[in-house]
C-alpha cells in the first residue's frame, strides 16, 4: 500500500506539472507560487533601462577559461549598454550535460533562461510539454525585432525553429559561412597531410586509395630519416584520428567506395540518395568496403594503435609535437602547425566523391540554443536582452570573441567599413590556437550571423575564409550528390521514437566500426550486424526519417 500511494503522489505530480497553465497566476509548478510571480511588463523594453534590473541566467563556459561570465567584456558591457545585471550559475562545459540534466527537474532553483542549453528535439519536446520551459514565438514577434529580422529574411530558420503545434521552444544559433555545397558545414571531418615530409620524401599529394596507401607506407618505412630531419621526438605515426568522434574520425577517407555516400552523420547514420530516399549509410557495400580497407591499414601499422581510446588533449599534443602525417579535424591549426599541412583532396577508389555534412545547405543551425523557463517573473525582459544577441555587431563577438579597450590581445579591433560605419575587423592570430583564443573571449549562446554581414559588419575570420576557400577548391567540384538531409522539426513521439530507436541503432553501428577497423570483418560479422540493425527497429527508424523528408521541399 505503501508503494502504491508513492507511485500514485508521483503520477499526480507529473500531471501537475505538465498541465499547470504557462499564463495562470503564478502556479506553474506545485510549491513555487509564493517564490516566482508573474510581474506586469511593457509592451516594449528600450535600452538602457532608466532603472537596473536584475535577471537569472545560467550558461557553460570552456574549461581553463574565465569562469565569472560578468567578467568577460561582452557581458560587461551589454550590463553598460542595458542597465541588465544578470545572475549568473556558470558550469563548465566538461559537465555541463550531466548537470543541467539536473537542474532542470530541481523546479525550486531554475533560473529564468539558459544561455548555452544546447538542447535536443527530445530536450526541447519533453520540457515544453511538462510546462518547464514556455513558447517563444510572440515574445519574438513582440519584443525581439533584430531576431525577428532574420526570420523576416530567412524563413526557413522559423520554420526549422516551429514545431508541429506551432510553437518555439528555444532561440537558435545560426552561423552562415558560405552556402549550398560551398557551406563551411558541409565537410566538418578535413583530412590533411603533412606536406613537408611529402617534400622531403619526394612524393606527390595522393589522389586514390592506392596512392594514399603508399604514402602512409613511406612515411612508416622513413620514419628515422623523418624524425633526424625535423627533429621529432616520440614515434612517426603515419595516419592518426579518433575513431567515432566527430571531426576527428577518418570516415571522409571511405566516401570514394560503392556509390560514394560515406558515412557523414556519425550521429545518425543516415544520407539522402538522388531519388529522395533517406538510407543508412552504414548498411551500404561502400561502407563495408571502406571500413574493410581502414582495417589493412590499421594492420600494416599505418593508423595509429591509440585511435580508439585517445582524447582529444593526447591528439593535440602528439599533434603539436609534429608527429602525425596525416590527420582529421576541423582546422588543422588546432591540431599541429599549418604551415606544414594541407587538405588531402577526396580519394578516389571506385568514384570520386565527397557527401556533404546533413543540414549543412542552411550552414551552422542549433535550434536548442538558449530557452527561458516558466519561472521567469520577467519573460518579456529576458527575450529582449537575448534579442541584443542577435544585433549584426553584437552575434559576431558572442560567436568568436570581442575587442577591448586595452592593450592585451583581442579576436577584433574596431574599425570602420567602406561607408564609414563601425565594423568589427579580425586581428591576425598569430600562432595562437583560433579555438583556445575564441574560447578566452566569445560567450556563445543565441545567435545570427549571416552571409550579409561580412564586409560590413565584421571581417570573415582568416581561419574561416581559408576553410571555406579549401572547401570550394577540395571538395565542392566532388559533392555530385543532390540532397542533404534537412533540419526538420519532428513531433515529440516521433523525436521519442528516433531516440529510443537510436541509442541501440548507434551504439551497434559505432561498437561494429571499431571492431573491424581493429580485427577485421568476416561475411558471418557483417550479416549478424545486419540482422542485428534490423532487429533494433532500422526499418522504423529509416520510415520516420522519411516521412519528414516528404513534407520537406528539397528542391526549393
Amino acid at each position: 500500500m505503501k508503494n502504491l500511494i508513492k507511485k500514485l503522489t508521483a503520477a499526480s505530480m507529473a500531471v501537475i506539472i505538465s498541465t499547470t497553465s504557462l499564463s495562470g497566476c503564478g502556479e506553474l509548478f506545485f510549491g513555487y507560487k509564493q517564490a516566482r510571480e508573474k510581474v506586469k511588463e511593457p509592451t516594449s523594453y528600450s535600452f538602457p533601462l532608466s532603472e537596473k534590473e536584475t535577471i537569472h541566467g545560467m550558461t557553460s563556459y570552456p574549461a581553463n577559461t574565465q569562469s565569472d561570465p560578468n567578467k568577460r567584456d561582452i557581458f560587461r558591457r551589454l550590463e553598460e549598454q542595458t542597465n541588465v545585471h544578470v545572475d549568473w550559475k556558470a558550469i563548465p562545459s566538461d559537465q555541463w550535460a550531466d548537470k543541467i540534466s539536473l537542474q532542470m527537474t530541481n523546479y525550486s532553483s531554475l533560473p529564468d533562461f539558459v544561455f548555452t542549453a544546447g538542447f535536443s528535439d527530445t530536450d526541447l519536446q519533453r520540457y515544453g510539454n511538462q510546462g518547464i520551459i514556455i513558447p517563444l514565438e510572440d515574445y519574438i514577434d513582440k519584443y525581439m525585432p533584430n531576431l525577428k529580422k532574420v526570420f523576416d529574411e530567412y524563413p526557413e530558420y522559423r520554420q526549422m525553429c516551429t514545431d508541429e503545434n506551432g510553437h518555439i521552444w528555444a532561440f537558435p544559433w545560426i552561423e552562415q559561412l558560405g552556402e549550398g555545397k560551398t557551406a563551411i558545414q558541409t565537410v566538418g571531418d578535413m583530412s590533411f597531410i603533412n606536406k613537408k615530409w611529402l617534400d622531403f620524401l619526394g612524393l606527390e599529394v595522393p589522389t586514390n586509395t592506392e596512392e594514399f596507401e603508399k604514402v602512409l607506407k613511406a612515411f612508416k618505412d622513413h620514419a628515422p630519416e623523418l624524425k633526424k630531419k625535423f627533429n621529432i621526438e616520440g614515434s612517426i605515426i603515419p595516419m592518426s584520428c579518433i575513431i567515432n568522434d566527430g571531426d576527428q574520425d577518418p570516415s571522409i577517407l571511405i566516401n570514394g567506395f560503392g556509390d560514394g555516400l560515406g558515412d557523414p552523420d556519425r550521429g545518425r547514420h543516415i544520407v539522402v540518395n538522388d531519388d529522395k530516399k533517406v538510407i543508412c549509410s552504414s548498411t551500404q557495400d561502400g561502407y563495408k568496403k571502406g571500413i574493410q580497407w581502414l582495417h589493412k591499414l590499421y594492420s600494416e601499422g599505418l593508423i595509429d594503435p591509440e585511435c580508439f581510446t585517445q582524447d582529444w588533449s593526447t591528439y593535440v599534443s602528439k599533434g603539436k609535437s609534429g608527429r602525425y602525417g596525416v590527420l582529421f579535424s576541423w582546422d588543422v591549426a588546432n591540431i599541429a602547425n599549418l604551415a606544414d599541412y594541407e587538405p588531402l583532396p577526396a580519394l578516389k577508389a571506385d568514384v570520386r566523391n565527397i557527401t556533404p555534412q546533413n543540414g549543412s545547405y542552411t550552414s551552422g543551425f542549433d535550434r536548442g540554443r538558449c530557452v527561458v523557463t516558466a519561472l521567469a517573473k520577467r519573460p518579456a525582459l529576458v527575450a529582449s536582452w537575448i534579442d541584443q544577441m542577435y544585433a549584426p555587431l553584437q552575434s559576431p563577438q558572442n560567436n568568436w570573441g570581442t575587442y577591448g579597450e586595452d592593450g592585451g590581445f583581442h579576436i577584433f579591433e574596431l574599425s570602420k567599413n567602406k561607408e564609414g560605419e563601425t565594423m568589427l575587423k579580425h586581428m591576425d592570430l598569430g600562432d595562437h590556437s583560433p579555438v583556445e583564443v575564441r574560447e578566452a573571449e566569445c560567450v556563445g549562446g543565441p545567435l545570427a550571423v549571416l552571409n550579409d554581414y561580412y564586409g560590413k559588419y565584421v571581417t570573415c575570420p582568416d581561419d574561416a575564409q581559408y576553410r571555406l576557400d579549401w572547401i570550394k577548391e577540395y571538395y565542392t567540384p566532388y559533392m555530385t550528390h543532390k540532397y542533404v538531409y534537412p533540419n526538420v522539426f519532428m513531433s515529440q513521439d516521433d523525436t521519442q521514437k528516433i531516440s529510443d530507436l537510436s541509442a541501440d541503432i548507434t551504439t551497434e553501428i559505432n561498437a561494429r566500426k571499431s571492431d573491424w577497423i581493429m580485427n577485421g570483418m568476416t561475411e558471418a560479422s557483417w550479416k549478424s550486424y545486419i540482422k542485428k540493425l534490423d532487429a533494433y527497429g532500422l526499418n522504423q527508424y529509416i520510415k520516420i526519417y522519411q516521412k519528414y523528408l516528404d513534407k520537406y521541399d528539397l528542391d526549393k
